[in-house]
């Protein structure tokens, strides 16, 4: 890494978020949190990385030094004191030189310089699609921590351009750095497919969705849209633990009488994504609005056909290997499920071109990007 020889630093990684559970806060943040920790450790240079974490956090990838607290902050209202009170006096005793906040919001405190991950401000463009208490606290102490930070960190271009346009964040205080693709995401062997498809009783078609089951996801307009060409045959498969204002759902299934054409799967752990995808025909993302959407390149490092929205980051991220439609149209992502899953030769195209736009999505240079925000925030 470029000019890391020239410096010793210590960075703090507040990892509080590592969740052993199973359950959707092991999804998207977790996740982000175990790759980006597990490829740091290869950053060559004088760059020493510390991850604090909470007495329930599962530990770190091997060879990250870790500093664990007592308290239990899989709490929400315990970590957010933990982070403001009892983060700074850990960051001083560590001598930390920066301490990276992955999720939105950074100790006020700090008394090292702070870089801070912002992944989408949903909360500030649906704040309908929120519980009260926790649209209000990520509103008010992601603008203080934006303020207070450094340099901040976006999952895509869209996302660094909705912070400087709602936090009112200079652009060139905002670097992008694209989440990666795990390589266990891969084409598997038509015979491994086969026998997950057995063990599961999955059918041999089915529209597969991916993702915590809350409001934004949109999966009610997913389900109406399934109803309108659901055949008896296909089914739809919904992989995600269950978020927040999520009951709307099963009585949309009930109320349009396709309960045998939709199946509600749960959490699923990320080892066995890889087969869902791979199992599936179609993976369908229509979501309203996203960061950046990692379930997308996950699906076309699969080989799968993806739709996708053609708002918010999903063009970014889905890129040219996907069929985009408009999310608030039951008819057209009912069109689009239509003519993926009748047009073969669509379909190919789209694994085609799906495969190689994953291919550009790598953990290593995420890890290796993230490093050099944190020496521009150092320099």
């Amino acid at each position: 890494m470029r000019n890391a020889a020239k410096i010793q630093a210590q960075i703090a990684i507040n990892a509080h978020l590592l969740s052993g559970r199973d359950s959707y806060r092991s999804a998207g943040v977790h996740q982000y949190l175990v790759h980006l920790l597990r490829h740091l450790r290869s950053v060559d240079g004088g760059i020493q990385f510390c991850a604090l974490l909470g007495a329930e956090a599962v530990s770190p990838p091997s060879g990250v030094a870790m500093r664990r607290s007592r308290w239990d902050t899989a709490r929400p209202a315990v970590r957010v004191i933990w982070e403001q009170m009892v983060q700074p006096q850990v960051l001083r005793r560590i001598g930390a030189d920066l301490v990276h906040a992955p999720v939105f919001v950074g100790p006020l405190a700090a008394p090292c310089p702070v870089v801070i991950t912002i992944h989408d401000l949903s909360f500030i463009r649906f704040p309908d699609l929120f519980r009260r208490g926790n649209r209000l606290y990520l509103t008010v102490m992601t603008r203080l921590s934006t303020r207070r930070a450094r340099r901040l960190i976006a999952v895509s271009d869209h996302t660094a351009s909705e912070t400087a346009r709602l936090l009112g964040v200079p652009r060139e205080r905002i670097d992008v750095v694209y989440h990666g693709v795990d390589p266990s995401f891969r084409p598997l062997s038509a015979d491994e497919v086969s026998s997950f498809r057995r063990r599961h009783r999955l059918p041999e078609r089915f529209v597969l969705f991916v993702g915590t089951l809350e409001p934004r996801k949109n999966l009610a307009r997913l389900i109406e849209a399934f109803a309108r060409i659901y055949d008896g045959e296909v089914k739809l498969v919904l992989v995600g633990g269950r978020g927040w204002l999520y009951d709307d759902l099963f009585s949309t299934v009930q109320r349009l009488d396709i309960e045998d054409g939709v199946r509600f799967a749960g959490y699923v752990r990320s080892e066995e994504l890889p087969l869902w995808y791979n199992a599936a025909t179609v993976f369908a993302y229509p979501s309203l609005y996203e960061g950046f959407g990692m379930p997308v390149t996950e699906a076309q490092a699969c080989g799968t056909p993806v739709l996708t929205s053609n708002c918010s980051s999903l063009p970014e991220a889905a890129g040219h290997g996907a069929l985009l439609v408009d999310p608030y149209d039951v008819e057209s992502i009912a069109a689009g499920l239509k003519q993926l899953l009748e047009d073969a030769a669509l379909r190919e195209t789209q694994r085609e071109r799906g495969l190689a736009h994953a291919r550009t999505f790598d953990w290593s240079r995420t890890a290796e990007e993230t490093a050099q925000v944190y020496l521009r925030a150092l320099s």
